[in-house]
């Protein structure tokens, strides 16, 4: 069993290694050595679910992670390695008589403190993941160091996922499509639509058939910001009478979240949340906290009550990757759902990745190249929607306000690199670039009165740019 030897105030403690072990100086870590060299979330350590070994990552410390005297960011533990962090030198020690790929043994902390759980809000509600599946995921990880292989992997992995999602969800198979592109883009996604649509239940199947922990939080106008991140609470040690400040981590500290009603509560408290999604860590009290990886926001809005709501700002929408509109499913579907949904029927849905192989395909989505005919179509589509531009469509000038900024054109060649290695390609095409126009631009253009006043939607107009723009017939542009 790997452990972590090391000692504190003349005592030696050896700590068995869980999937993930933080180390830092606050009670919320695994391994928890409370010293001022030591930032609060200081290192952390990650086991590779196939091969067993053991990387040791800093955290965004103060002092930094040394081995052998110098700083290191990132490093692959072997028997024997030692590595300091402040003035404590640590020892990585393995058991041969166990084998390593076997789940680690409850963990032992030095310190006599009970795990945080998230901030007990009555507003936030904890989603459990679909399937607490112990099957090992469809794809070994280490077919995906070749990028043909991981190619045609990850295609069938799309089939497996949307197979699998389907057991639980009737229909909405361009959406949960949508939704499998944006994560593998890393993108976050905007959903729109009525109440009773199975938002809940899709997060809850997408993070039971990805092996991700799901959580949901019902925005409402009294939440506020610590109830999404977590907050400091003064606690007392029940063995020393010594009261100190602890950690507990909110719902934001998860894989897939989803906000529901995120225009109900103050702007305040979306920032918080629309931090997160940027910059995928949360700062509390001077600390900053890593999230979780992938991490994956659905957000919802409902079209139908405007009343008592916060709309999002042009700035915080921009976040979004995608706006996806859910509509009413078709009679055929509907009727199975109130079949399914009255009767007690349970549905299983199992592991087709894990956390890890899911973070190998988005980077190989970042090495997908883009020919630079597809980058200037992608332009040209994002120029279009502009009213200030001199070449601008005549439509374009009468109904628009704003156009989209450059955030757009970034998300269309990243869903469109996401797109090619679904369908099976490694080449990207115009046409991935057209399949995602809606989506990524819907929530980008802002209609004037004009428009309004004639019944013209953004999608009408987006539409009617995919028209007039064409495919370029030139590598560069003038």
């Amino acid at each position: 069993m790997p452990k972590l030897r090391y000692t504190h105030e003349q005592k030696e403690y050896r700590v068995a290694l869980k999937d993930r072990t933080s180390i830092g100086r606050a009670d919320d870590n695994e391994i928890c050595v409370p010293l001022d060299a030591l930032s609060r979330h200081h290192a952390l350590i990650v086991r590779d679910g196939v091969t067993g070994t053991y990387t040791l990552s800093d955290n965004g410390s103060a002092n930094g992670v040394l081995v052998k005297g110098q700083r290191v960011a990132t490093v692959t533990l072997e028997p024997g390695a030692t590595f300091m962090l402040g003035a404590v030198e640590f020892t990585f020690l393995t058991d041969d008589a166990v084998p390593t790929l076997f789940p680690a043994e409850t963990l032992v902390k030095p310190v006599a403190a009970a795990p945080p759980s998230v901030v007990a809000a009555p507003a936030v509600v904890s989603a459990p993941s679909a399937a607490a599946s112990s099957s090992k995921p469809l794809i070994p990880l280490e077919k995906l160091e070749n990028a043909e292989a991981a190619v045609a992997l990850l295609g069938e992995a799309r089939k497996n996922i949307l197979k699998e999602i389907g057991k639980a969800i009737v229909g909405q198979v361009e959406i949960l499509e949508q939704i499998v592109t944006a994560m593998f883009a890393r993108g976050h996604c905007l959903m729109i639509g009525v109440p009773g649509l199975a938002k809940t239940m899709m997060v809850r199947a997408i993070g039971g058939a990805l092996d991700l922990e799901s959580k949901r939080i019902q925005f409402t106008p009294d939440l506020m910001p610590s109830d999404i991140t977590g907050t400091d609470i003064l606690e007392e040690d029940p063995v020393t009478g010594k009261r100190k400040f602890v950690f507990h981590k909110g719902p934001v500290f998860t894989n897939l979240l989803l906000a529901d009603e995120i225009n109900r509560t103050p702007p305040k408290t979306q920032a918080a949340l629309l931090e997160a999604m940027q910059e995928r860590r949360v700062t509390v009290a001077g600390d900053s906290m890593e999230l979780p990886n992938p991490f994956l926001v659905l957000a919802t809005q409902n079209p139908l009550e405007q009343e008592g709501t916060y709309p999002l700002p042009e700035a915080q929408l921009d976040r979004f990757m995608f706006c996806l509109n859910l509509t009413y499913p078709s009679p055929a579907e509907e009727q199975k759902v109130l079949i399914d949904t009255t009767r007690d029927m349970k549905w299983d849905v199992k592991a087709v990745l894990n956390a890890e192989a899911i973070l190998r395909f988005q980077a190989l989505v970042r090495q997908v190249p883009i020919s630079e005919h597809v980058a200037l179509y992608a332009l040209n589509l994002v120029r279009g929607t502009r009213p200030g531009e001199a070449d601008a469509p005549d439509y374009v000038k009468r109904w628009i306000r704003y156009g989209a900024g450059t955030r757009a054109g970034q998300y269309l060649l990243l869903a469109a690199k996401s797109h090619a290695l679904l369908q099976g390609r490694f080449s990207v095409a115009c046409g991935d670039v057209r399949a995602h126009a809606l989506p990524v631009l819907r929530h980008r253009i802002f209609c004037n009165f004009a428009a309004a006043s004639e019944g013209i939607s953004t999608d009408d107009i987006i539409k009617k740019i995919l028209d007039s723009v064409k495919e370029p017939t030139y590598a560069k542009a003038g």
